[in-house]
């Protein structure tokens, strides 16, 4: 298993020709799979979509918080990947059972990528998933959202090792941008090496995995410059105040209903199962400020 820390790279090659982030996620997928209590296919698929969140927030908006939803077709189903800014990352299963998405048959799915800029305007993008078959479905879709959203080419493998008791056993990916300053020459290099590049899956069972090592591999032999390096985990940012401040907002019919019976309302976030015990006081005094 991966004893390495969870923690993204961002780098650029000296001659300018190519972005690469690498990530390990094992510690924060494991523990948001365990959150969820999500199986098999599911907890492959979701860790690979809070994968993707994360290199997708590192390559476009380091310091906003990016959403990766991935729908089943139809509406039936979904998950959410949720990165913030300082590392943490988090999600959501609406899919049951072991397999969700890609079972006998044709599968598809729609992946929605979003984040709030500055200017408070919703920057997102969709595009269809297939899953017909193909082990590298949400790679896949990734790549075509940088390709189609944001207009850049870009190289994107993301992976989960799940093994036969249900453990994340590791968790990792990288993108690789083509940047408008790149020459033929490392062009025709950097292509042959992708093409020629072992998968994530092997690699990370092949034994331990870092990302200054996966980034050493995809840049050998190309001079490069470490922009950023920041550590990854999984958190929620639920809290008390954030429950009342969600309850100030209904209607006060609605908090009267929620007062009659007397009792301690009880709620658990959706999102790490921590439960939250909000007395008739609290409610009341809600009442008071609507």
């Amino acid at each position: 298993m991966n004893k390495e820390q969870d923690k993204v790279i961002r780098a650029i090659t000296n001659d300018g020709a190519f972005r690469v982030i690498t990530a390990l996620t094992t510690g924060t997928v494991r523990d948001a799979v365990g959150a969820q209590g999500a199986r098999g296919t599911v907890a492959k698929r979701f860790g690979e979509l809070v994968t993707g969140a994360i290199l997708i927030r590192e390559a476009m908006s380091p310091n906003l918080r990016v959403q990766g939803i991935l729908k089943g077709a139809g509406g039936k189903g979904s998950m959410v990947a949720d990165s913030h800014p300082d590392g943490t990352s988090r999600g959501l299963v609406g899919f049951a059972g072991e397999t969700g998405l890609g079972g006998s048959g044709r599968s598809t799915g729609i992946l929605q990528m979003m984040r709030t800029l500055p200017n408070g305007a919703l920057h997102q993008g969709m595009v269809e998933v297939s899953f017909d078959g193909e082990e590298n479905a949400i790679s896949a879709a990734l790549m075509e959202y940088m390709q189609h959203s944001e207009q850049i080419v870009s190289t994107i493998s993301v992976t989960t090792v799940v093994d036969g008791d249900d453990r994340i056993v590791a968790a990792a990916g990288y993108i690789v941008e083509l940047l408008p300053e790149v020459e033929r020459g490392p062009l025709m290099i950097m292509t042959q090496r992708l093409e020629d590049f072992p998968t994530l899956d092997d690699m990370l069972k092949g034994g331990a995995l870092s990302p200054d090592s996966l980034l050493d591999e995809l840049l050998h032999g190309m001079p490069f410059t470490k922009v950023a390096e920041s550590a990854l985990s999984y958190a929620c940012n639920c809290s008390e105040l954030r429950v009342l401040s969600s309850l100030a907002t209904l209607p006060r019919s609605d908090l009267e209903d929620l007062l009659k019976d007397g009792k301690v309302l009880e709620i658990s976030c959706d999102y790490c199962r921590k439960d939250y015990r909000i007395s008739p006081a609290q409610l009341r005094s809600l009442l008071t400020t609507s």
